[in-house]
């Protein structure tokens, strides 16, 4: 019997499926909804095989972590309690009316951000001093947006003046100015722990009972954020800027795949090596 099955059985139906995570809810608990990570893994638009083992329930893991450390309302919820098949990598949770805005903060000059300073020397149209280099600290962290895509397609990055457009200027203020208090936050507990926030994303919504911006999805793991160790980066050379996360990933596809059809499967040692790198930031950070 699959998860989804073992589920149905208690009452939690299936509603939704995104790259790593799907979606139940109960008819019994019309404003509650249950987040079910998996051991998926993405990459370049794209859910890859196999999957990450207990990757869903270290990220889950890693998220209540850092909703217990945040001063911002989340959508965790009291309720039933989460069935046993997938306790480990499921959350009970506030129904929310979502923002269709990914809210992206940078600390640091990497990644995309990098390839376009290249280019033309702003990160999402934002103009940047000259002479940095990949890694290098920002002056202050931005806020760059994004516009939430349909499953499969790609974020589109957006300005500040279009998210307003999208949500109004009370919303759009509110999500760019609690992004960028949490980024403050995490950073300063992080580094506490030899760990630098180098990027991150967060998603909100709004709790129809209270009328409260709410955190939502997953907070700060390796999904949704890069992180660095502090050390390494501070001796500066090549590994300064080895994340724990699903770089690997991305390094090993971008050298074996042209980004046409359908994605290699990702070899053994790539899965563990990813798979340890995720096991070690909880570590680091929760330890």
């Amino acid at each position: 019997m699959t998860s989804v099955d073992a589920l149905a059985a208690l009452g939690w139906h299936h509603v939704y499926s995104g790259k790593v995570r799907d979606l139940f809810e109960h008819a019994d608990h019309p404003t509650l909804m249950l987040v079910v990570a998996s051991d998926r893994v993405s990459a370049f638009d794209h859910v890859l095989e196999p999957g990450i083992p207990s990757k869903g329930a270290l990220l889950t893991q890693l998220s209540r972590w850092w909703f217990s450390r945040l001063a911002v309302p989340n959508h965790l919820a009291d309720g039933p309690a989460v069935p046993a098949e997938v306790a480990e990598r499921a959350m009970l949770v506030k129904r929310l009316d979502m923002h269709p805005i990914e809210c992206v903060v940078r600390g640091y000059l990497t990644g995309s951000g990098w390839l376009e300073y290249q280019a033309s020397g702003t990160v999402c149209g934002i103009a940047l001093p000259e002479g940095l280099n990949d890694g290098d600290r920002l002056p202050e962290p931005l806020y760059t947006p994004a516009f939430k895509a349909e499953l499969g397609e790609h974020d589109e990055n957006i300005t500040f003046e279009r998210s307003v457009e999208l949500v109004g200027l009370e919303v759009a203020t509110a999500l760019r100015d609690t992004s960028l208090a949490i980024f403050t936050t995490a950073s300063q507990i992080a580094l506490e722990r030899g760990v630098i926030l180098a990027d991150t994303k967060f998603e909100f919504g709004t709790d129809p009972a209270t009328g409260e911006l709410t955190l939502a999805d997953e907070v700060l793991t390796s999904d949704s954020s890069r992180y660095w160790d502090a050390t390494l980066y501070a001796a500066g050379g090549p590994s300064r800027l080895d994340s724990f996360d699903k770089q690997i990933v991305r390094d090993w596809l971008a050298g074996h795949w042209d980004r046409t059809g359908t994605p290699p499967a990702l070899p053994p040692e790539i899965v563990e090596r990813t798979a340890a790198r995720y096991r070690e930031l909880i570590h680091r950070l929760t330890a």
